[in-house]
């Protein structure tokens, strides 16, 4: 079915603060929208009320035709306990609802309920509309496609996380509604599943809003661009795809900034010349008092109209600098200025792993022999499921190893972005559990170093658990910052980062001068940030690849 969805004049906001408002949007047939704009600018806040799920301070919706189906796909896809793989495809693409709709109905009808007939009518064509009918069919093929390799009646909090994101993956390939509705939906996707999902939303024809960190495929994929510009208070649509949009952008903001030194330019002088002219006529007015005893009719005439010219000239100045049009100052955009602290250099051999192996089930780790160096700056790359997690916890000493050895070389100090995660889920405050982790820190610089990395009054008094992936990440970028490491370990650093933040971070890791593991699937981060190896993992065996 082609269906149109339309906001009109929308406000949204958190508690006293604005997000957006008067926001239009129109989501056609064909229309892949990328939504942009920094952590906290009301992106995921936008796709609920899109969605229906959250009420607008303000506006409307229409979707039209009216009986169209608005799927919403969040990250960090939910885990319930007790659903099983397909319990949860089915409630991701919709399908579990309609199916007790329909049941419902159903049970209308053998109750003789008026209307009941028109209600399981209803039901069945959304049930059938959904892809009900061949889920189950259709769910091993995708399942299969995308090298998952479980049962169906397996439960979803037995998958690991690589797992688990193949798994949203599939709900996304099994949907069938008639305007999509993409939250992250490239968190944790390796580049296999990456191209599976850009391949999919190229060939929608149903209208879709996605907001994603990946600006690969942003490139890929969008059409248009919506940017929510919270520094400004601004609301953009950009025509062409996501490059186009960067160049538009970049040029706007330099005519806007043109634009006002024009302006600041053209008062400012207006404001010197009024000066002087009054200035001028004050000292008229001066020398007519001072002269004004004398019995020169004639001069004191002169004088006075050259104070009344100036008075005059001043005047008209003034009336210049009332009716030019204001010009508002662009507010400068906040700026992440990550820098990565520095520990003492550890020894020449960082980390090693000799003929290590681990044993998971039907997985085999290794064996791999591996040494990595002081100032080694290595990334690491793979399909998920393939060990690169395991290398990571093996070589940190995290991993028990069933055969081989695993060393951590001396003064080696390490920093993780995946452990730091984890710091902040807990019932504590921000600020107490990051002073935990700094506990020479004093509360005031925490609290400082917590604002650069924009987490600030609202923020740090907060419950960890209740921040959002992407100011968990902040969080803990900003304990990099605030204890020094000398071996910084980045598993998927970019899942969640708005991406000013993600260009800043590549920035600080290109003047890192200490040793280095990455793991990312970003495609544009491996091209941005200098390494020095790139090793693969697949099917638990290593190989070191040319650069």
């Amino acid at each position: 079915m082609s269906a149109t969805l339309v906001a009109s004049d929308l406000a949204a906001g958190h508690g006293d603060r604005s997000l957006f408002t008067g926001l239009d949007l129109v989501v056609a047939p064909g229309d892949v929208i990328g939504l942009v704009g920094a952590n906290g600018a009301g992106k995921s806040t936008l796709l609920k009320l899109l969605a229906g799920l959250d009420a607008p301070e303000r506006g409307e919706l229409r979707l039209s035709p009216a009986t169209a189906i608005v799927g919403y796909l969040p990250q960090e896809p939910d885990r319930r306990p007790g659903e099983t793989v397909s319990q949860f495809l089915a409630r991701r693409t919709g399908v579990a609802a309609a199916q007790r709709a329909m049941d419902e109905a159903t049970q209308a009808l053998t109750e003789g309920t008026p209307g009941a007939d028109d209600a399981y009518a209803a039901s069945l064509d959304r049930w059938l509309s959904l892809g009900g009918a061949d889920l189950e069919e259709r769910a091993e093929g995708v399942v299969d496609s995308l090298g998952l390799f479980v049962e169906l009646d397996q439960a979803m909090t037995s998958l690991s996380g690589g797992q688990a994101a193949r798994a949203g993956l599939a709900s996304l390939l099994l949907s069938r509604y008639d305007v999509f509705l993409l939250d992250e939906p490239t968190n944790d996707l390796d580049l296999e599943g990456l191209e599976l999902l850009e391949r999919f939303v190229r060939g929608l024809r149903a209208g879709t809003v996605v907001v994603s960190h990946d600006r690969e495929f942003l490139t890929r994929t969008v059409n248009k661009v919506l940017e929510l510009d919270l520094v400004q208070q601004q609301i953009n649509l950009y025509g062409g795809g996501y490059d186009a949009y960067l160049e538009e952008r970049a040029v706007a903001r330099r005519h806007a900034r043109e634009a006002y030194e024009e302006y600041a330019d053209k008062r400012s002088g207006l404001e010197a010349r009024a000066h002087m002219q009054r200035a001028w006529m004050d000292k008229g007015v001066k020398n007519a008092r001072r002269k004004g005893t004398d019995n020169d009719k004639l001069g004191r005439k002169a004088r006075s109209e050259t104070t009344e010219k100036q008075a005059s000239k001043a005047r008209q100045t003034e009336r210049l600098i009332e009716r030019l049009e204001v010009v508002e100052e662009p507010r400068k955009e906040w700026e992440l200025r990550m820098e990565i602290a520095a520990a003492p250099r550890s020894g020449a051999v960082v980390a090693t792993l000799r003929e290590a192996e681990v044993r998971r089930g039907d997985f085999t780790f290794g064996p791999v022999t591996l040494q990595v160096d002081w100032a080694d700056r290595v990334a690491i790359t793979g399909a998920n499921g393939s060990g690169k997690s395991t290398l990571l916890g093996a070589l940190l000493g995290r991993v028990p190893l069933d055969a081989g050895s695993a060393a951590l070389g001396s003064g080696v100090v390490v920093g993780e972005v995946d452990q730091a995660r984890a710091l902040f889920h807990g019932s504590e405050s921000l600020l107490d559990a990051f002073c935990a982790a700094v506990p020479d820190t004093e509360s005031a610089e925490v609290r400082t170093l917590l604002a650069k990395f924009g987490l600030r009054a609202d923020h740090v008094l907060r419950s960890a658990a209740t921040l959002s992936p992407g100011e968990r990440t902040r969080a803990a970028l900003a304990l990099l910052q605030g204890r020094g490491v000398n071996l910084l370990v980045l598993d998927e650093p970019t899942n969640h980062l708005d991406l000013p933040a993600i260009e800043q971070l590549e920035s600080a890791l290109d003047s890192y001068a200490g040793t280095l593991l990455l793991v990312t699937h970003d495609r544009r981060m491996l091209d941005a940030v200098r390494t020095t190896r790139r090793l693969e993992m697949s099917g638990g065996k290593l190989a070191e690849t040319s650069l």
